[in-house]
């Protein structure tokens, strides 16, 4: 049986001391606490994994870290106020023109 205790409610220590009582302590003549009622529990729904994305890890010289926060600090002066390097990658994917990369870099 478990106490009510003002604000936590339930005691767990209780609850601690019937099931040592039922597994470990148990005495002859003396009667054994009953099961504490497990608390509901709370059933999570399944949600699907987004398809429209995917996270990535990908090696950058640290120049290039530091080159691509100083962009999204420069594109937050700008006025884009919710710039990230995410957003900053995407931009250059959807900007690129191959031809003109150099064929060392």
């Amino acid at each position: 049986m478990m106490r009510k205790n003002g604000v936590l409610g339930a005691s767990p220590l209780t609850q601690e001391d019937a099931i040592m009582d039922r597994t470990f302590f148990r005495h002859r003549g003396r009667p054994v606490a009953p099961a504490p009622q497990e608390p509901e529990l709370r059933t999570t729904v399944a949600r699907e994994k987004p398809t429209h994305y995917k996270i990535v890890s990908f090696s950058m010289y640290t120049e290039d870290i530091d080159r691509l926060e100083e962009l999204v600090n420069q594109a937050k002066a700008l006025g884009h106020t919710k710039a990230n390097k995410s957003q900053l990658v995407r931009y250059a994917l959807a900007t690129i023109d191959l031809s003109k990369m150099p064929k060392g870099y």
